[in-house]
């Protein structure tokens, strides 16, 4: 079971956000997920004062790249050059299986890249694959 995680989910599509979080909580029904629909919104709630912020630490976010107002590649360059937001954890979910955005996404120490059609409609492999991640994480040392 995930245990002190949160997940922000940056998605503007509301089915998919909806099936992201209804896969997750089949998963790990007490983790908290906090949502935001463009990339600005997330870095205003990543940037927020701890006390008031909904979102805790340790986190994971759950990205995806074609947005409006701050695309997901633009949201990836400011989050790795910024001091106190540098080591988040961010995987790709988008529905761009381009080359090019994969590779733009990897340079940016992204921690994993799916494209949405490749998941499936249950997500059941984004959920595993972020129990397997939680698991890891919580043998290190």
């Amino acid at each position: 079971m995930i245990k002190n995680l949160n997940i922000l989910l940056v998605e503007d599509d509301d089915v998919a956000a909806e099936a992201v979080v209804r896969s997750l909580s089949k998963v790990a029904p007490n983790i908290p997920i906090v949502l935001a629909t463009h990339g600005k919104e997330a870095l205003d709630i990543l940037r927020a004062d701890e006390e008031y912020s909904p979102l805790k630490r340790p986190l994971i976010i759950l990205l995806d790249l074609n947005m409006p107002v701050m695309n997901g590649l633009e949201f990836l360059e400011v989050v790795r050059t910024s001091s106190d937001l540098k080591d988040l954890v961010i995987f790709v979910l988008t529905t761009s299986d381009s080359e090019t955005d994969r590779t733009q996404a990897y340079y940016h120490n992204v921690a994993g890249y799916m494209v949405k059609s490749a998941v499936g409609p249950q997500f059941s492999k984004l959920a595993s694959l972020l129990l397997s991640y939680q698991t890891a994480v919580e043998m290190t040392p």
